[in-house]
């Protein structure tokens, strides 16, 4: 499986153009304060350009189900993903947060990690980060520049070019073994049998809950989609698995038993004890594969984060070999959970009506997402800004928000993928009625409206305090908005 991405890379970095860079001082810190904003400004122009040379590759949503040529890279590069552990994390929806929080995790308790996940939301360095943080433009270029002979030639050895994901995983795994990390953690783009990360092997394995999605790429049936998420669980490793549905578990157990791996399970062997709503988040009591861990504080909303919580903090047991009465350092726990950051799951980015992103692309996504809204806010008003890819199985997704959201604006981002406005605002007037849809042309017209109707009441004496706006539909919807709202790629 060439292809490892649920969402396609925002506009900015999907156009070329003829970029010419000066070359860049061997270590930016040596260079004059006075230039450095310069020298970060040559070193995106440089990003754009790579960028464009990737960006004549297979997309990252075309499939050729064999790992043959990222395998044919690592060989040539000395296989740098064998020179560290690796945590690998499958599953349809919570995959990236879980690996964030392993990755917060790791960090507090004493080791270096590098962390890759897909897709980004504003620029693609997001992608591969060590030490909690994105590498610089720079270093983005340099890793690509020092592998580039080498893709060339397995480019050469006949058959498909490799894929865009497959350079960027690549690269990921060259960046751990030259940082170099005492740990990484990966998260699979799409699947997991086939997607490219598989060419490691993990010693501890994550499957968060599996849905259905990417249904011509997995399979229509559950029990098929979980057969490919399966395939990160490798001989001898540690399966840590999220309660999931009847059909997906047997289909999971099933190859825990193929290649003797161990097994532990959300709801079985660790589980959340108890959760409370608390100002910024929640309150949890978790009972880990050591012990139980109470009093952690977690600045995320909604049950789905506590379960994906409770996912990394199991997966960090089993990496570390905790077992009855040998528990981590619950300090070292509380003040991960306590620092960690989710851009784009229920980020807030302003108040005054107050604004949420979220990725949410699919159903399943989408009903954990107005569960969350149901249960932890109290909007007098909700108005939802929606801008999806024509691939999703969007009424599902206006269905799952429908009963949170008073009225709703589509709009189009800045996908080549994105559903036309006219196909989603036909979607949306079939699901909210005539009276609840407002279409507009341009994200920033489409948050502008929605304030406007968030700001507006019936009643003259209704205070406007406790409206709010979500941008939702897609990582594509989030990371233009992250950017329209003044936010760091993170």
């Amino acid at each position: 499986m060439t292809s490892g991405e649920d969402e396609e890379y925002p506009a900015e970095l999907s156009s070329g153009g003829n970029f010419v860079a000066g070359p860049l001082p061997d270590d930016p810190a040596e260079a004059d304060p006075v230039d450095l904003e310069e020298i970060e400004r040559q070193a995106r122009r440089e990003l754009l350009r790579v960028e464009a040379e990737l960006n004549q590759r297979w997309p990252e949503t075309k499939i050729e189900p064999s790992l043959d040529r990222i395998a044919a890279l690592m060989t040539v590069l000395g296989d740098p993903q064998k020179t560290y552990p690796v945590l690998h994390v499958a599953g349809t929806n919570g995959k990236g947060s879980v690996t964030r929080m392993i990755d917060a995790l790791l960090s507090r308790l004493g080791l270096r990690v590098g962390r890759y996940t897909s897709p980004h939301l504003q620029l693609v360095t997001e992608r591969i980060a060590v030490d909690g943080a994105p590498i610089p433009a720079s270093k983005y270029v340099d890793i690509y520049r020092d592998i580039e002979p080498y893709i060339g030639m397995v480019d050469g050895a006949g058959g498909p070019r490799m894929s865009k994901f497959e350079v960027l995983t690549g690269m990921a795994f060259a960046a751990f073994a030259d940082a170099p990390v005492d740990a990484a953690v990966i998260e699979t783009g799409m699947g997991g049998t086939w997607d490219a990360t598989n060419v490691a092997d993990g010693q501890v394995a994550v499957v968060t809950p599996v849905g259905l999605d990417h249904t011509e790429y997995l399979g229509s049936e559950l029990g098929q989609i979980a057969g490919e998420k399966a395939g990160i669980i490798k001989p001898g490793s540690v399966a840590i698995l999220a309660e999931q549905e009847p059909e997906a578990q047997r289909v999971l157990l099933e190859r825990t038993v193929e290649v003797d791996a161990t097994v532990a399970r959300a709801g079985s062997e660790f589980g959340v004890l108890r959760r409370e709503i608390a100002v910024g988040g929640q309150m949890l009591t978790l009972q880990g594969l050591g012990g139980v861990y109470d009093e952690i504080f977690l600045p995320l909303h909604g049950a789905h984060q506590a379960n994906n919580a409770l996912l990394a903090l199991a997966a960090v047991e089993a990496f570390f070999g905790a077992g009855k009465d040998r528990r981590l350092d619950i300090d070292a726990v509380r003040e991960a959970f306590a620092a960690v950051e989710l851009p784009g799951r229920l980020e807030r980015v302003r108040a005054a009506p107050t604004v949420l992103l979220d990725a949410a692309h699919n159903p399943h996504g989408a009903r954990a997402l107005a569960a969350a809204i149901e249960e932890e806010f109290a909007f007098r008003k909700l108005t939802a800004v929606i801008g999806v890819l024509a691939d999703k199985d969007v009424r599902g997704v206006l269905e799952a928000l429908e009963p949170v959201v008073s009225d709703v604006v589509v709009t189009k981002n800045s996908s080549p993928r994105a559903m036309p406005l006219d196909e989603l605002n036909e979607l949306a007037l079939a699901v909210f009625g005539e009276d609840r849809v407002v279409a507009e042309s341009s994200l920033d017209a489409a948050v502008e409206t929605a304030v406007t109707l968030v700001e507006e009441s019936d009643d003259p004496g209704e205070p406007l305090a406790g409206g709010g706006v979500l941008i939702t539909g897609s990582v594509v919807t989030v990371g233009d908005a992250r950017t329209l709202f003044g936010k760091e790629p993170a």
